[in-house]
């Protein structure tokens, strides 16, 4: 069997419903008219009439949090290009990746694709990005964070977002207070120790019910990108990893390791003490008060700022040992290798990719803009602003891409089902031993994706 169809059985297995009806049941874009067929939309032309047939570019997207999805409807229903018309398919976020995997065995990908980011590598090693040199010549007012994402082994790049994002800390300062924890800084952020003991203070207050939300509820079950992107920089921060990064070609020793098993068994001990709750089923519970910490990212800073007003802050990341890490990299775009109009898609790409479009989507989100020149004049990233912890740890180094290779994809899986088992009390040693094992046997299956 060749071994660049190894990765792709399972998914195929999964969703092959899915590939029957070329993803028959997306989300319907309701915000822009809609055609007949079932979950597609189409931006229609402007009212000039084109000066030839109009191509049209079909588009699929994640059904994101509700206020990046309304920014995306926003910015789209500005497209006024009369000879290119666009039509956008909504898919569900949980099983997002499944249905694209499959899509593409299938050939059925559509002209523009938009990814979380370290599938990027997965996508290319099968051959289905081309890359975007051609059309974006000039980076200089990228971040540095976005293009390293995009760019793969060959030294091309495949794919570029409209925002990296953040991971930190998010406090009541009256809670911080009234436990007597110190505010910790980028100077001089919470020890694994000082953070710990934080927790324990937080608990015990009144008005707790939990020291922190660590969003469990994104991940009721396994796989969950959640669980890899939030807390891989805690086995990072240890002195672990999800793989050997030498190599890219075991997780032996790495995953499974000393330092991994202490960070795990670190976490797991936060469910057991009742400091975080891990069958979480809603998503307010900093925002009701009941918890006094949330780790998570960027997306939840408009509802955080409504809910908690002045009392909010944002706080650093932990140092667990080695310094500490904090998550990086984001949904982002790409153009299909069986797009008949690549010229096309890549308009509409750098259309996405206008500054006035990253700021609506910014704006929404808040997540760090791709262009320095939008992050350099929004308040909230400069120093003092509310944002600027998420800036500030990027620019010291913290940030952790997540593996750069095309065995993501099973890497995620393997690690993400270990902690939401570990989590409901398992085995730390046993779980990680076999996450090693499911990856470094789909590494060997696929000649390490050489």
């Amino acid at each position: 069997m060749n071994n660049k169809k190894v990765w792709m059985i399972t998914a195929l297995l999964v969703v092959l419903a899915i590939v029957l009806t070329a993803c028959a049941r997306p989300t319907p874009v309701t915000t822009v008219p809609p055609t007949t067929a079932p979950g597609k939309t189409e931006v229609p032309p402007a009212a000039a009439p084109p000066a030839q047939e109009p191509i049209t570019v079909d588009i699929w997207f994640h059904s994101g949090r509700g206020g990046e999805r309304d920014a995306l409807v926003q910015i789209f229903s500005k497209w006024d290009d009369p000879n290119i018309k666009l039509e956008l398919v909504e898919l569900p976020e949980g099983d997002y990746n499944q249905q694209v995997q499959a899509a593409a065995v299938a050939g059925k990908l559509p002209c523009l694709l938009d990814f979380d980011g370290p599938f990027v590598y997965n996508y290319v090693w099968g051959g289905y990005l081309i890359p975007l040199n051609q059309y974006f010549p000039d980076l200089s007012d990228f971040l540095p964070s976005i293009i390293a994402q995009g760019t793969y082994r060959d030294g091309k790049l495949y794919s570029l977002g409209q925002f990296d994002s953040g991971l930190a800390i998010w406090a009541r300062k009256s809670y911080l207070e009234a436990a007597g924890v110190r505010i910790p800084t980028m100077d001089k952020p919470w020890t694994g120790e000082e953070f710990n003991a934080a927790l324990a203070a937080l608990a015990a207050l009144p008005q707790t019910e939990y020291a922190i939300d660590l969003k469990m509820n994104y991940a009721p079950s396994a796989p969950s990108e959640w669980l890899t992107y939030g807390f891989s920089p805690v086995l990072q921060s240890f002195g672990a990893d999800l793989i050997d990064r030498q190599t890219y070609e075991s997780a032996e020793g790495v995953l499974n390791g000393p330092q991994a098993v202490e960070a795990m068994k670190m976490i797991q001990g936060w469910f057991q003490k009742g400091y975080a709750n891990a069958t979480a089923a809603s998503d307010d519970c900093f925002t009701s008060g009941a918890c006094a910490l949330a780790w998570v990212g960027h997306w939840t800073a408009n509802d955080h700022i409504q809910a908690v007003g002045d009392d909010l802050l944002l706080l650093p990341m932990p140092d667990f040992g080695t310094g500490p890490k904090t998550g990086m990299g984001s949904w982002n775009w790409g153009i299909t290798s069986i797009c008949k109009h690549p010229d096309a898609a890549a308009k509409v790409l750098q259309f996405l990719l206008e500054p006035e479009n990253i700021k609506i989507m910014t704006d929404a989100n808040g997540a760090i803009p791709a262009r320095i020149s939008v992050f350099k004049a929004d308040k909230r990233y400069a120093e003092g602003g509310l944002l600027y912890t998420f800036v500030a740890q990027l620019n010291a180094g913290w940030g952790v891409p997540r593996p750069i290779t095309a065995g993501y994809p099973t890497i995620t899986t393997a690690f993400s089902t270990a902690f939401r088992n570990i989590a409901n009390g398992a085995d730390v040693q046993t779980e990680l031993d076999k996450a090693v094992d499911t990856i470094d046997a789909d590494l060997k299956a696929n000649n390490y994706y050489r």
